[in-house]
């Protein structure tokens, strides 16, 4: 404890710390703070589910010193992925910011396959809609007013299962929005319509709706997508089986369908013509009399005499 009241002792000890901060420690802050490395910058804004493309985007030298980890350094981990954010220009871009697929409400327009459609229908008002509650992933029905104009309201079989995908504001936004008018109060806009994901054969009965009914639509189920896909398929089950009993149909009326008797006739060219005519199988039946010999002509029977003819042609009695 002595020693550190020496003042000699402690000028010595603070000359020493200096002379280490001077010469060893701040040497290797700047050598650090010096050091560049190249990373990805975003040249343009870009919006949610946007895929960023090179022209999005451009390479930058920057200091090295305190860059997040996660900054992403080269421009192929960039190019080809889709925004999970809005980036906005001069931002670096970050791996949490940058997704391998789209933003979530926009993932039902990618992937199809041609089996599917994706098809929108305007909810009429604010009940019919479900209040402005449907959500993505829902499975409801949709029931149709005087549908056919039969003044009966059904769920067509079509339309018993139907998953929901999104439901749209007047803006074109898949979630609602909320927004503050002047006077500090909220202003949320509602879907005004909801997409579906549908089968062609589904699609059409959803135009015809569109076009000349009047639809609601009520929730069936909503939870996990494991319990979602049993409904579906019993959707499905109705569509095979619908269209099944439309095949049968229409081979029943072909049944009576005239096939070509020859060869010829199955190509187009001219009818083969035989030597025998068959006969018809309706054949008409005439009633005969029998006839008496020619040789024998019988007189009036009141007479009881005959008359022959002799072979010189004369008349005998």
């Amino acid at each position: 404890m002595k020693l550190f009241k020496n003042r000699t002792v402690l000028g010595v000890l603070c000359i020493a710390i200096a002379l280490v901060i001077c010469f060893v420690i701040t040497p290797l802050f700047n050598a650090s703070a010096a050091n560049l490395t190249t990373i990805v910058r975003i040249k343009n804004d870009i919006k949610v589910g946007t895929e960023i493309t090179s022209k999005d985007i451009e390479t930058v030298e920057v200091g090295a010193y305190n860059l997040p980890s996660n900054v992403v350094k080269k421009p192929d981990d960039v190019v080809g992925k889709y925004a999970a954010v809005e980036l906005l220009k001069d931002e670096y871009v970050l791996s949490t910011k940058i997704s391998d697929t789209p933003a979530t409400e926009n993932v039902y327009l990618y992937g199809m396959n041609g089996s599917k459609r994706v098809m929108s229908v305007t909810l009429p008002s604010f009940a019919k809609g479900l209040s402005g509650k449907l959500m993505s992933g829902d499975i409801v029905s949709v029931i149709a007013v005087d549908y056919q104009e039969k003044g009966e309201t059904v769920v067509p079989d079509e339309l018993q299962y139907v998953q929901v995908v999104a439901a749209t504001d007047k803006r074109g936004n898949d979630e609602k929005v909320t927004e503050y008018r002047a006077d500090g109060e909220e202003e949320t806009d509602l879907p005004e319509t909801v997409t579906l994901m549908v089968s062609p054969s589904q699609a059409i009965v959803l135009a015809e709706l569109e076009a000349e009914g009047e639809i609601h639509i009520a929730l069936v189920y909503r939870g996990t997508q494991e319990n979602a896909d049993k409904f579906l398929e019993a959707q499905e089950k109705i569509l095979k089986d619908k269209a099944d009993v439309t095949v049968t149909e229409k081979t029943e009326e072909s049944e009576t369908e005239v096939k070509p008797e020859t060869t010829a006739e199955l190509f187009g060219g001219e009818p083969e013509i035989t030597e025998e005519t068959e006969e018809s199988e309706t054949t008409v039946e005439l009633d005969i009399p029998d006839l008496a010999p020619e040789d024998e002509i019988e007189n009036d029977d009141t007479t009881g005499e005959t008359a022959e003819v002799t072979d010189n042609g004369i008349i005998s009695e």
